[in-house]
């Protein structure tokens, strides 16, 4: 049952209103925005009187009158508001949101938290919106509860760290005090998977709470030395963690930063390590800090974002995800002097066979050319889809860009499919269009007017074939 005044009280026990930008919610709305393909994503807490938004895509005011808000009716509900177009919703059609601002689309979820007797109070919302109207697939409302997950895993991790490090950083003093909360601080330490640490600038000696210690893989009292314990990083990393702490002790400034790790045990997992300094009489003495795996929390982000970068339907990298690559692979070219090859293909036939046998035999037959774009055979390379009938390659095995014209040949072999509806076979076909990356490509789009030119070249070549063959055969 929805309780306001229960509500209030967990939000305001954050201590969120009115807080200063963190760089994991803002990256959960941009994460948001690019998944639901919405200019604009919010992340926001309902107050008493206002909406206060704590990340946003969009410049603008960080805060609005509670009874213009769309969120507020999204946390009186169990389940997810989305509207296709405000206009046609009778209670936003006069909305100001939507005559001044514009706004047609909204999609939104509460995000809750638990009150101290342990009831999910909705404190605010994750939303995305448009200047358009438009409509949320089943893979976008999934992506939504995803994101909302992601939120309240991200605010419960916020609240055990603000409150770890407070106690972190509480000193000898309140060692008495302490004692009787240590049982319960334990607790919650394994709950969130997070712990505490005290590295002394006098000797270099480390203190460990016990979830440290089962982070890291080691019985608990088994400390390692400082360097050694760096040793638990990648090897990439290393050099730039021991700066960033060597930096932190010079200039007392907090540090926070995130890192692949290797436990004692050989797992593999994300940590999270945030630290600042301990003075004691003006004088620097000691850096406190916390330490988190948030491998889960990472692996989610992880799965949404490569999520945002596949097509459903063929199962191979879309457009966006295609030209970050490509932009890679020619700066890596370019510094390195390594071949590239750019391969454009274009599906002849495909209009013949939706119109014929209909869309679900289309879908078909995109399917089946993004599987044989992903064979064993063409190792190393880059499948995308970058259009309707269109694929694009990326191909950086010297020994296929060797034998480019065989490996045209090979790949307009692979994909000629057919398919079949109703007792009538068709057969798909692809040009392909290969350019090879050199100086001249400046950017991604010289890059690919080049590929484009040869492949419609070949598209009219083989207009011209099919065009002679039928003349002569008259």
């Amino acid at each position: 049952m929805y309780d306001e005044a229960s509500r209030l009280a967990a939000l305001h026990a954050l201590a969120l209103l009115d807080s200063e930008p963190e760089r994991e919610f803002d990256a959960l709305v941009a994460l948001a925005a690019e998944l639901l393909g919405c200019p604009t994503a919010l992340l926001t807490f309902i107050d008493r009187d206002r909406l206060w938004i704590k990340a946003s895509t969009t410049q603008g005011e960080r805060e609005l009158d509670r009874d213009i808000a769309f969120c507020d009716h999204t946390i009186r509900q169990t389940t997810p508001m989305v509207i296709d177009d405000l206009r046609d919703d009778a209670r936003f059609h006069d909305n100001p949101l939507v005559i001044d601002a514009g706004m047609r689309f909204y999609a939104g979820t509460a995000i809750h938290v638990a009150d101290g007797e342990g009831v999910r109070q909705p404190i605010g919302t994750l939303c995305v919106l448009d200047e358009s109207p438009r409509s949320l697939n089943a893979a976008g409302h999934a992506a939504l509860g995803h994101l909302a997950s992601l939120a309240e895993a991200l605010i419960a991790a916020r609240r055990t760290a603000m409150e770890a490090i407070r106690i972190a950083t509480t000193g000898e003093e309140l060692v008495g005090r302490l004692a009787s909360k240590d049982r319960i601080f334990r607790q919650a330490e394994r709950i969130a998977m997070i712990g505490s640490w005290r590295l002394s600038l006098a000797d270099s000696s480390i203190e460990w709470s016990d979830n440290v210690y089962r982070i890291h893989g080691l019985p608990v009292g088994q400390k390692p030395a400082l360097a050694d314990a760096l040793e638990f990083y990648l090897p990439r990393d290393r050099a730039e963690i021991a700066a960033k702490l060597a930096q932190s002790m010079e200039t007392g400034a907090p540090f926070d930063f995130e890192s692949d790790f290797i436990t004692a045990k050989g797992e593999r997992r994300r940590v999270r390590s945030a630290g600042e300094t301990e003075w004691t009489d003006g004088t620097p003495t000691a850096m406190v800090g916390v330490f988190q795996d948030i491998t889960h929390r990472h692996d989610l982000e992880t799965q949404l974002r490569r999520s945002a970068d596949t097509d459903a339907l063929t199962g191979i990298a879309n457009r966006a995800a295609f030209d970050r690559e490509l932009d890679t692979a020619m700066q890596r070219a370019r510094r390195a002097g390594t071949p590239l090859l750019l391969a454009l293909i274009d599906l002849d036939g495909f209009k013949s066979i939706n119109d014929s046998l209909g869309h679900g035999a289309g879908d078909d037959v995109l399917r089946l050319t993004g599987t044989a774009l992903t064979q064993p055979w063409l190792r190393d390379c880059f499948a995308a889809q970058i259009g309707g009938d269109e694929f694009a390659l990326i191909v950086t095995d010297p020994q296929l860009i060797d034998h480019a014209d065989r490996l045209r040949l090979d790949i307009e072999s692979a994909l000629r499919v057919s398919v079949e509806a109703n007792g009538i076979t068709m057969t798909s076909a692809g040009s392909v269009g290969m350019a090879s990356f050199d100086d001249d490509c400046h950017s991604l789009r010289d890059f690919a007017r080049r590929a484009d030119a040869v492949l419609y070249a070949a598209k009219r070549a083989r207009v011209g074939l099919r065009r002679s063959t039928t003349a002569k055969a008259a």
